[in-house]
């Protein structure tokens, strides 16, 4: 039987091959994973349909494959059929039966030299079925071969729609009309399409290296591309003063390491975001264009942006409000780890509501992140810095951490943004102790 490259998910039909993990002559089960495929920010593992050997591999790392497309072959092992040995000596599939032979075909008339003529009333052109000749004598064929008519696109006006000469000068005279006739003058090109898919040859100034998108780099450009156009983008920014956040984390550091939970700045911002949401739900919200309302989540499921060798990808952290500090860094962890091996499911990577991209493990302060719809809301962080502040007339020296979020300003104000940011900051400078402590 045929293993065809099943539907992945709403939206996605097609995929790239990383990897076959198979060869022919294998003997494999059902469930078994044949290929990954990479697809939508995700590497997804494609199982065997059925047991038995493999008999032809139809795909090779790098093809892009559609939904139906058969990926290999595999000989099913039958209760009646001997065990077969889980060996390297090939197996081959049985040959397939010999195909009838066809029948010649007849020799097509030569196509007319005009393609674009128009119909009339009394002389119509039709399209008759591929290789089978109208009625006609044969000094209408030898005339119509000669001219290159295709007696094909004439109706005939006899009994059994059989071509006799009027019906081929009427045709002849049409196709001289037309051709009379001047053609109609091409509509202009808009500005926007002369620009597009403009190709530069970078080489007449120097040497250079070119190496194809990935189905992961398409990805992220086209998403990011409909986000940028589509949404009017507004970023707030703001710092928070994160001192003693910090001193918290280092007290309680160890004792989240022993229960296998490394306990950093996002655990803390994942718990911040939540309370500031729930006070201002329109950032957890999505608006649904087609029917032009406003959808309230009352889920809190939160994306995180991972930094990967391959691109940015953003799996998602569900019921954050539910979990208490000690799961969130686990799973924040793993899912970053899976993230990084290009072994997230395309599951994880949907329904979120809110993101959040931290960039202080690599520097920088403030930055402007796109919102990543149907989202309304991301929020960017920076890597906090050691600055002099002045807090009750007196300078001091606190650590302040860089915040910017941008948001969907067909649905936010400037106030409501601000107000959300204010609480956001409060939310992090005032986290209490209770929910850290195991």
């Amino acid at each position: 039987m045929d293993v065809k490259l099943p539907k992945l998910g709403e939206g996605a039909d097609s995929g790239s091959v990383v990897s076959i993990l198979v060869q022919e002559g294998d003997l494999v089960k059902k469930g078994q994973t044949v290929i990954e495929l990479e697809n939508e920010k995700a590497v997804a593992p494609i199982p065997a349909t059925a047991s038995g050997v493999i008999a032809n591999i139809r795909v090779k790392e790098g093809d892009k494959i559609s939904v139906g497309q058969i990926i290999l072959s595999i000989v099913e092992a039958s209760a009646s059929s001997a065990p077969v040995a889980e060996t390297n000596t090939p197996t081959f599939a049985p040959a397939a039966p010999k195909a009838k032979r066809a029948a010649p075909a007849p020799e097509p008339e030569p196509a007319p030299s005009i393609a674009d003529e128009s119909v009339d009333n009394e002389h119509e052109v039709v399209e008759g079925t591929p290789g089978i000749a109208p009625a006609a004598a044969p000094s209408i064929r030898k005339i119509a071969r000669e001219l290159g008519i295709d007696l094909r696109r004439i109706r005939g006006s006899e009994d059994g729609g059989r071509i006799v000469m009027a019906d081929l000068r009427a045709y002849v005279q049409r196709l001289q009309k037309l051709t009379a006739q001047p053609k109609p003058a091409a509509p202009p090109v808009p500005p926007a399409a002369k620009s597009v898919a403009e190709s530069i040859d970078f080489s007449q100034w120097g040497a250079v290296t070119k190496k194809p998108l990935t189905p992961l780099r398409k990805t992220i450009s086209r998403r990011m591309t409909e986000n940028w156009n589509t949404i009017p983008h507004v970023t707030q920014f703001d710092e928070a003063d994160v001192t003693a956040l910090l001193e918290l984390r280092k007290k309680y550091a160890a004792a989240y390491d022993g229960k296998g939970a490394h306990l950093t700045l996002t655990t803390f911002a994942l718990k911040a975001v939540v309370t500031a949401l729930k006070k201002f739900p329109i950032f957890n919200a999505s608006l649904d264009e087609a029917t032009q309302e406003i959808v309230f989540k009352e889920y809190f499921h939160i994306g995180i942006a991972v930094d990967t060798d391959a691109g940015l990808i953003v799996p998602v952290i569900r019921n954050v409000d539910k979990k208490n500090l000690v799961e969130l860094s686990k799973e924040l962890s793993a899912v970053a780890e899976k993230a990084r091996d290009r072994k997230i499911g395309l599951e994880d990577l949907k329904g979120g509501t809110f993101t959040i991209s931290n960039q202080g493990g690599i520097g920088g302060a403030h930055f402007t992140p796109i919102v990543n719809k149907p989202e309304l809301a991301i929020l960017g962080l920076g890597r906090g810095a050691v600055k002099a502040v002045v807090r009750d007339k007196q300078i001091v020296v606190r650590t302040m951490l860089p915040i910017a979020i941008s948001y969907d300003h067909r649905l936010i104000d400037g106030g409501t943004a601000a107000r959300f940011t204010i609480e956001l900051v409060n939310a992090l400078e005032n986290f209490a102790e209770a929910e850290i402590k195991i």
